[in-house]
């Protein structure tokens, strides 16, 4: 049986209800894995013990999959009343124990229990996703994170497997070619945190010492990467930051375990599973890899290794208060790195990186409060974004310069020793961090916290003042700098508290004035006329990455508020990205001039545009230092580039052949030729016999993935067709291969040939919404939304459908933003030329 996303739906006022006449306790929960290897079985069995008081007589358990067998209720056979999402519960005393007796679905979207098989072993995978709830694809549970208990997994998996869970194994026993593996039972976590993962993965260990503590590490991958795995590096970077959080937070770290499992075919960046954190494969570098992304990578492990305490040790009490995790777990990523690793420049990369998502997300209609108005599932989902994650981060990093970075982890450490394994809310967090910094709060939450959009500071040189749109306080630095002999050296560093519209501030001349210098607040920065010209003429010359970045940042804000002409900034690119020494902004600065090329340069103009584009990556490519960072960024922008302009499809198939030599130093390795080969076939220079040899060199689940998006984004209008009625209605492609497919379909320049299914794609995304899970129903919402000239369209979908579930509603409305930020920036770029 299966259930529609509104069946599967569940409320704040429902949920709070459940728990307050629930008091779950334990949970055992028994998984028989060893058919997984059998692609004909399509589910699991799973049965489920739970143990809890009860002060109604029914309730519901939580569950999706293929059936439900039995249900006993204290010893009484009860008769199965299941809708497909909710399993009835009657007949309930006061101390209750409940066994349910199910069959789970093996999943193909990321969501719940995955099932991977590895085209080069032929092996099979295993591996949970849960957040925000589905945990109930795996097994009967309570979905909420205020009904905490202690959970003990069974696992039967083939034998020779690893299995493993948020705890360290206390019982295997091996019979024949299965085992069954016994875990100690958890400390008090939520459903969405437990985890499970099961396969013949390549494995590395250690551990980890301190103050008398020891705990086992654990790093995992596929068998067939192990040859790429740097596990030293990662288990360096999880020592390092287990020091770190460990006299950071003053609370020992509370888990048994500490392992790190490298999953296929993953949604997220990763999961912070107590004991058993889940990255995505892509942090397991098969061929050449920058800098950026080794930083990239331990900041994520830092960030989840900070939600052993801010998230799993204590958790929100409803997806509300979602940012009481994932502010302070994206703050701490960068925060740990900067401090703790070799990655010292950590908070240039969030500047650029993390911050550009926050502003983005914070100027789209459905922006929201960090600590935001979640009244169900389906709107949690979609919180997951720029606001929870790097606005909070941004915000709280102001904190930390506000109260001071020891009052903070002071309030920080009080916490955790009140509330841990429980639940808490905004006020608990601000109650502690009030009483280890002797400020009231209070105000600063409603400025910040509580409040949606964000300040855009302006410099007035003829009066001498600060102004902001959207007053909030501020507590930020000033940067002047002069232009000599043709570089930007910094005079002065003035600090700012901001609080109204306009503050004086005492500034020396200055060619640019670069305001927010540091990047301590959250607010867009403004350029003045004499600043940007200086910016224009030398940003390169910037000798601080992070006054780069900033100044990065602002041209394109006010690149996308169409202030800047997009052809004025993409000068700009061309004249100073060649020089950028930085590779993390390079790679943003690269992708941002791609993207502007494609939405905001005006239609007349884009041809040249994309030209002068292409002549510039491709000579990048040939002129940066060889076998460097900056190379390899030049070499993959080179990619996009040439998926719209074949002026060099010859010499990239030469070098692709084996007939021309690449650039020295590049390394050609397998993700690079496949995405050169995508531009060719965009371009209409390759076709699927070449698709099919790359195969033949690359035939693993990358390679297969790969060659996917190439047929898909071959340049013919019935190629591009199939893919995009394949993206809806193939329903055996797994996540990352519609990703591929949706992606193929939309290379290079491929309006022209899809704009025929703009009325098609408004027919069919209600029906989908309600059809498929929200993972592969939002893909396919936001990756074939319609790039018309037009907003009619999408306005009349809006007009008809506004009893749309809201969070389908949310989707369409963001969509109809960017593409109304396309069109009215195409014009003022129009205008200002």
């Amino acid at each position: 049986m299966t259930s529609a996303n509104a069946a599967a739906n569940l409320s704040r006022d429902e949920t709070a209800a459940r728990s307050a006449s629930i008091s779950l306790r334990d949970v055992r929960v028994e998984l028989d894995l060893t058919g997984a290897p059998d692609a004909g079985r399509t589910g699991f069995p799973t049965v489920v013990t739970l143990e809890f008081d009860a002060t109604v007589e029914a309730t519901w358990v939580d569950f999706i999959g293929e059936s439900v067998e039995r249900v006993v209720v204290n010893g009484v056979d009860r008769d199965v009343a299941w809708d497909g999402a909710r399993i009835l519960l009657a007949g309930l005393e006061g101390e209750n124990v409940v066994r349910i007796e199910a069959v789970g679905a093996y999943s193909r979207s990321g969501e719940g229990l995955h099932r991977f098989r590895d085209p080069v072993d032929g092996e099979t995978y295993l591996y949970t996703q849960y957040e925000p709830a589905d945990a109930r694809r795996v097994m009967p549970c309570f979905e909420q994170p205020d009904m905490k208990a202690r959970f003990t997994f069974v696992v039967s998996a083939p034998a020779g497997w690893h299995v493993l869970s948020n705890q360290a194994a206390v019982r295997t026993e091996v019979h024949g070619d299965a085992q069954t593996v016994e875990f100690a039972p958890t400390l008090p976590l939520s459903s969405y945190i437990t985890a499970v993962a099961a396969g013949p993965y390549h494995g590395a260990s250690g551990e980890w010492e301190r103050d008398g503590l020891t705990v086992p590490l654990g790093a995992y991958c596929r068998a067939s990467l192990a040859r790429h795995f740097d596990a030293d590096e990662i288990l360096e970077i999880t020592r390092q930051g287990l020091d770190f959080f460990h006299e950071a937070f003053g609370f020992p770290y509370p888990w048994s375990t500490y392992d790190q499992v490298f999953v296929p075919e993953y949604n997220l960046g990763a999961m912070e599973n107590p004991g058993l954190v889940t990255f995505t494969e892509a942090y397991v570098f098969r061929g050449a890899s920058t800098d950026a992304q080794h930083e990239a990578r331990a900041n994520t492990i830092l960030h989840e290794m900070a939600h052993m305490w801010f998230g799993d040790l204590v958790t929100m009490r409803w997806w509300d208060d979602l940012w009481l995790k994932e502010s302070f777990a994206d703050y701490m990523g960068s925060h740990a790195s900067a401090a703790a690793t070799r990655f010292a420049d950590a908070w240039v990369s969030f500047a650029a990186r993390r911050k550009a998502w926050a502003y983005q997300q914070d100027q789209l209609p459905t922006t929201h409060p960090i600590v935001a108005d979640i009244p169900d599932l389906e709107a949690a989902k979609l919180n997951f974004d720029g606001i929870t994650y790097a606005k909070g981060a941004s915000v709280l990093k102001q904190l930390v310069a506000y109260v001071g970075e020891d009052a903070f982890f002071e309030g920080a450490r009080r916490y955790f020793r009140a509330h841990a394994y429980g639940n808490t809310t905004l006020d608990d967090l601000l109650a502690d961090l009030e009483a280890a910094s002797g400020r009231d709060l209070r105000a600063w939450s409603a400025a910040w916290l509580e409040t949606t959009g964000m300040s855009t500071l302006t410099y007035d040189r003829e009066a001498g003042e600060l102004i902001q749109t959207d007053p909030r306080p501020h507590r930020l630095a000033i940067g002047c700098y002069a232009l000599r002999d043709g570089r930007l050296e910094r005079t002065a560093l003035v600090e700012a508290d901001l609080r109204d519209e306009r503050t004086r501030v005492e500034l020396p001349d200055a060619d640019l004035v670069l305001i927010n210098d540091g990047d301590l607040t959250y607010a867009k920065a403004r350029l003045d006329a004499r600043s940007l010209d200086a910016v224009e003429e030398a940003l390169s010359t910037l000798e601080d990455a992070l006054a780069r970045g900033l100044a990065w940042s602002a041209l394109w804000n006010a690149t996308r508020d169409g202030e800047l002409p997009a052809r004025r900034y993409l000068e700009i690119v061309r004249r100073h990205a060649p020089a950028e020494a930085h590779v993390g902004l390079l790679g943003g600065v690269t992708g941002n001039a791609a993207f502007a090329i494609g939405h905001y340069v005006p239609i007349e103009a884009r041809a040249e545009e994309r030209r002068a584009w292409l002549d510039l990556t491709w000579a990048q490519t040939h002129a940066a230092a060889p076998g460097g960072d900056a190379q390899l960024a030049w070499a993959r922008a080179l990619s996009g580039a040439a998926a719209f302009d074949d002026a060099r499809a010859g010499e990239l198939r030469a070098m692709l052949d084996g007939a021309a030599p690449v650039p020295d130093g590049l390394p050609l390795d397998a993700d690079l030729r496949w995405s050169w080969l995508t531009a060719l076939a965009a371009t209409g220079h390759a076709g699927e016999a070449d698709a099919d040899a790359e195969l033949a060199r690359d035939d693993t689940a990358t390679g297969r993935t790969a060659r996917i998006r190439v047929l898909a984004a071959r340049r013919d209008a019935d190629v591009r067709a199939a893919a995009w009625h394949a993206a809806w209605d193939d329903r055996s492609l797994t996540n990352d291969h519609l990703d591929a497919t949706i992606a193929g379909a939309r290379t290079g320049e491929s309006r022209s040939m899809l704009a025929r299914f703009d009325d098609e794609y408004f027919a069919r995304i209600r029906d989908t919404w309600s059809e498929r899970s929200i993972e592969i129903a939002r893909r396919l919402v936001t990756g074939l939304f319609p790039a018309s000239d037009s907003l009619e369209p999408v306005d009349a979908w809006l007009a008809a459908n506004a009893d749309a579930p809201g969070a389908l509603r949310r989707l369409v409305i963001e969509q109809r933003d960017h593409l109304a930020r396309d069109l009215r920036v195409r014009e003022a770029s129009l205008r200002g030329r």
